[in-house]
This record gives C-alpha cells, structure tokens and sequence, in this order.
C-alpha cells in the first residue's frame, strides 16, 4: 500500500471532481449468477448506493462506472444511482482514462478509482487518489492510497467515499 501522511491525502482528495469505481469486486462481491439465458443476477450493497449520494452532495464529486463487463445489470445500478459517467465493455481501462480526461477536461489528480484485480493496477496508478477492497489481490493492494476494511460488494465503495468525505471535511469517518 502507498504510503502518503494525512496532510498529503487531504490535499490529494481535495482536488477530486470524479470517483470511477470498477464494478464486479467492487460494487458486487464479484459473483455472478447465470441461467440458461445469460447474466441474470449481480448483488449490490444499497450502503454503496448510499456512498454515491454522499459523495456528491457533500463533496461535489461525481461519480462513474469503468468496467470490462458489457452488462444490461450494470447500466440499469447506473440508472438508479443517476450514474451519467458510464463505460461498459472496457478492456483498456488507462486508455479510456486518457478519453475521460480529455472529454471532460480534467486531469488525472482530478479522479480516484477503485478497482480489485490485475485489469485495474496501471489506473490505479495513474490517478490522484486510488483504494481497493480488502479482498483485492495482492498486487493491487500493494500500489493503492487505500485498502478498504470491507470485501467487494459489501460496503467497499461506501468505505472509499466515506474516507474521502472525511479527508475534504475533516467530519469523523463512519
């Protein structure tokens, strides 16, 4: 894990416009239930929802979805969390970085991602302000500002934006 003093990440959380978080591990515990059909069930924390909302009342940054999968699951959590910044079926998630940054004319300390496995590890470096679920890989885990107490799918996401709520407000941390 990074290691940076409390000083340095409020400064680096302060500067952030955009939250992207990685989908399967981090907004569901990375399990999928199929039927003869297809995808038919993702379980996502309606804390992590929650987290969303915060994060943009009382911080001002949005927040969006970068994952490889190309899920009609996903984009209707989008929906319900009024989640506009949407990129399904990614499988170059630095270069779509490149794309966001220079669509939304935003630097690369202007966002954090959350991400668990190795597709994640080259954004998680290139951010500002970066986290994983506490059941991530290791290698992961070993190049992000953050490790979250809590697994995928299971308040991981809530956790990150908690923290960084408090970084920008100097509030207690739930």
């Amino acid at each position: 894990m990074a290691t940076h003093t409390d000083e340095v990440l409020a400064e680096k959380a302060a500067r952030l416009r955009l939250l992207l978080t990685d989908c399967d591990g981090v907004l569901t515990d990375a399990g999928v239930y199929y039927s003869a059909e297809g995808e038919a069930l993702k379980r996502f924390s309606i804390r992590d929802g929650m987290g969303v909302e915060r994060l943009r009342q009382l911080c001002g940054v949005d927040v969006g979805i970068m994952t490889g999968e190309n899920s009609p699951i996903v984009a209707r959590r989008a929906e319900k969390l009024h989640i506009t910044h949407l990129y399904l079926g990614v499988k170059n998630k630095a270069a779509r970085l490149s794309d966001i940054l220079q669509a939304h004319h935003l630097q690369p300390d202007q966002i954090a991602f959350i991400g668990d496995d190795m597709n994640d590890w080259e954004v998680l470096q290139l951010v500002g302000l970066s986290a994983c679920p506490a059941d991530a890989l290791p290698p992961i885990r070993a190049v992000v500002d953050y490790v979250c107490a809590q697994p995928g799918g299971h308040g991981a996401f809530r956790e990150f934006a908690e923290w960084i709520i408090h970084l920008r407000t100097n509030t207690p941390q739930l």
